[in-house]
């Protein structure tokens, strides 16, 4: 069964202004292949959520602040929602499941993506797949972890079209 996906995409202005972003449709597009691809089994009717949110340093140094105790930008920020156990099952049946938000500095994308000669749309890419699998489970407490989480971003980036190397996950920084 195909995902029913909504994507609930939110640009800063100031940000949406200064660079060439992917587009509602990109985005849509890419998450859609993601969940397809990754089939999670949460919601019965395959219907999901999420938001995204592409910002500026600043505003993600706010949040890791507010939310990690970390007082500096980071590159992604992932706040999972997934939380069905006490939704009876017949809201189950009828309504997108809401997976969570993710939060992504543009402004550290960038950065990363000169140091990593890629291009902004493939680090924006490789963040919001990072941030995905957050919403839907995964974690990297270990180096084992990390690697399969990882090498998971790299799969779902090649399924959308981007070619990267098989050691690109390596130079791939991660907060």
């Amino acid at each position: 069964m195909e995902n029913d996906l909504k994507v609930d995409l939110a640009l800063q202005s100031d940000i949406e202004k200064a660079i060439d972003l992917p587009s509602y449709e990109q985005w849509q597009e890419w998450i859609t292949a993601w969940l397809t691809y990754l089939n999670p089994d949460y919601s019965p009717i395959q219907s999901y959520e999420l938001s995204l949110l592409l910002t500026s340093d600043a505003a993600i140094q706010a949040l890791n602040l507010q939310y990690r105790q970390f007082d500096k930008p980071t590159n992604v920020l992932a706040f999972a929602l997934l939380d069905d156990e006490n939704l009876p099952p017949e809201v189950l049946a009828v309504l997108p499941m809401e997976l969570g938000d993710i939060v992504i500095s543009v402004e550290t994308a960038q950065r990363q993506a000169h140091e990593h000669n890629h291009s902004l749309g493939c680090e924006l890419a490789w963040l919001a797949s990072h941030g995905l699998l957050h919403l839907l489970g995964w974690d990297h407490p270990d180096d084992m972890e990390l690697q399969q989480m990882l090498e998971q971003q790299t799969a779902l980036l090649r399924m959308v079209g981007f070619e990267l190397s098989d050691q690109f996950y390596y130079a791939a920084e991660v907060y």
